[in-house]
């Protein structure tokens, strides 16, 4: 298990260049789906505020990760870096699901992030919104995990 002296690069102060790559690597890991892993990157006594739920640390954090991907089926991801100074980024991101019924949803938000010196995040807030879409109106259909280099951000897809 990684401990709180782990670092987790790239570190703050952040520059555009870090604060996209750090972006980046976190899409890369909430689009494996496996919340141990993905945990990793947040301080052992992280704060979250997901919606309405208040999470702190990393079991809470692998515990409601469990409990969303089972639920948010071929869950797949794209954030994009919206600013960013110091230790801090803002981020807008967008996913899609489908739940045990096959009722698919775009799931739009914002997240706030704040880094420790070490590179792990200290704090999470996210607000989120659940939109209902056809399957027909699905726009990314990359084979489950890491989105393609090539594939269309956010901003490419006006989303």
């Amino acid at each position: 298990m990684a401990t709180e002296t782990t670092s987790r690069p790239p570190l703050p102060p952040f520059t555009r260049e870090s604060a996209i790559q750090k972006v980046r690597l976190a899409e890369d890991g909430w689009n494996t789906r496996d919340p141990a892993k993905v945990a990793l990157a947040y301080a052992i006594d992280s704060r979250w505020r997901n919606r309405s739920e208040f999470i702190k640390g990393r079991n809470e954090i692998i515990a409601f990760l469990s409990r969303k991907w089972s639920k948010e089926l071929d869950y797949r991801l794209i954030k994009e870096m919206w600013a960013f100074t110091g230790n801090r980024i803002a981020v807008r991101f967008a996913y899609e699901w489908h739940d045990d019924s096959d009722h698919w949803y775009r799931s739009h938000g914002n997240e706030n992030w704040e880094f420790s010196d070490n590179g792990l995040m200290v704090s999470r807030f996210a607000s989120i919104n659940d939109i209902p879409i056809l399957e027909s109106e699905r726009k990314y259909h990359w084979v489950l995990g890491r989105r393609p280099d090539d594939h269309p951000g956010l901003s490419d897809l006006r989303l």
